[in-house]
């Protein structure tokens, strides 16, 4: 039985993303549900025993600070960067050698197996680790995706090598700064000010190959749970709510994707939640975590999505299936945007995903 399926199996009856008894607490440190590749050249985050009785921030800046003591002076300057909008707006869909802004910051490629160990543990530390296939299990997933499509395409800018971490501002208890990882598909980006979570989008996640692919031991399904939960709130609608729901005209692409922050409209479209039913709304608000639920300081965003959900509107345009090319979800609330869109293949025979939140307020922590 695949991971996913016996989690569906096992959760199912209580509710796949329900606050504290779904809670995988014995997940957290079993390497063997967690995908990973344990190879030299793609290692498993590092247990950093001098960060382990810290906490919180503290503990974020530990592991930073224990990062840091692992790099010489040039891999320090590509790391730590000054904070500053213009970097941090420099994250995208494409490979580093297709995106002409260029990342900012260092490269796995340019670290070595100990050093990308201590990134790992960092970059797990910021992600949630109690979802399975959420968070840090679904980064590595990702990275696990790429990886794969090195094997098919060696020359197209594939592989976890070319996913870049960045330090932008002094992370400290005073001042602002960000930490940003991203590459092909993936873009992680948690702002702080002064010691407190003030941002933790644009964060974006995209996957090909769709549906289930092994790679190194293990079976990677890293978006089956988004796409899953569009699917059951789709199928929950009655057709005259599916015609009220129906963009027009069509959208077929992301609309606030990379490098389009001002692009989500200040006018809704779709049917509002307040015309759903309990059970109805349940669906959307579950769609809601698996992407909040990626990050570790999830709980105050949560909380606004939750307490404006009466006020928040879900769309599609295409297929409910979401499968074809040019197929379309959008839920778009007060502070809320997620987007999720079916592209033509590239890489691989069939259509492949990008998608995309952000927070209306605190994308880039308000900046």
């Amino acid at each position: 039985m695949k991971r996913k399926e016996f989690l569906k199996t096992t959760l199912g009856a209580i509710g796949l993303f329900g606050l504290g008894s779904t809670i995988l607490t014995a997940c957290k440190k079993d390497e063997t549900i967690v995908a990973s590749n344990s190879s030299t050249t793609d290692p498993n985050p590092v247990e950093v025993t001098s960060c382990a009785t810290a906490t919180g921030f503290q503990k974020i800046i530990c592991l930073v600070n224990a990062l840091k003591a692992q790099l010489d002076a040039t891999q320090l300057a590509k790391l730590q960067l000054n904070y500053s909008k213009s970097d941090a707006v420099r994250w995208s869909n494409f490979p580093q050698q297709l995106f002409n802004l260029k990342r900012v910051g260092l490269n796995f490629g340019a670290m070595n197996e100990v050093q990308i160990s201590y990134a790992k543990a960092l970059i797990k530390e910021l992600s949630s680790n109690n979802f399975s296939n959420e968070g840090w299990d679904e980064i590595q997933q990702i990275l696990n995706a790429d990886n794969y499509l090195k094997t098919v395409n060696p020359n197209g800018g594939y592989g976890s090598e070319n996913y870049y971490l960045a330090f932008l501002g002094i992370p400290s208890a005073t001042g602002t700064f960000a930490i940003m990882f991203g590459g092909h598909h993936l873009a992680f980006q948690n702002t702080y000010k002064d010691g407190v979570i003030a941002g933790v989008t644009p964060s974006f996640r995209g996957i090909e190959p769709t549906g289930t692919f092994n790679y190194a031991g293990i079976s990677n399904q890293p978006l089956e749970q988004e796409n899953n939960a569009f699917l059951a709130v789709l199928n929950s609608l009655s057709s005259s709510e599916l015609a009220t729901s129906k963009l027009s005209p069509a959208v077929t692409d992301l609309v606030a994707g990379p490098q389009k922050d001002s692009n989500i409209p200040t006018t809704y479209s779709g049917i509002k939640c307040s015309n759903l039913s309990t059970t109805q709304k349940t669906l959307v608000l579950t769609a809601i975590k698996t992407y909040v639920l990626d990050v570790a300081e999830y709980a105050s965003f949560l909380a606004t999505y939750e307490k404006e959900l009466e006020n928040t509107y879900i769309s599609y345009s295409g297929n409910t299936s979401l499968t074809v090319r040019g197929d379309y979800f959008r839920i778009h609330g007060p502070s809320v945007w997620i987007e999720w869109a079916v592209q033509p293949p590239v890489a691989l025979p069939q259509p492949h995903i990008h998608s995309v939140w952000r927070d209306r307020t605190k994308d880039y922590g308000g900046n």
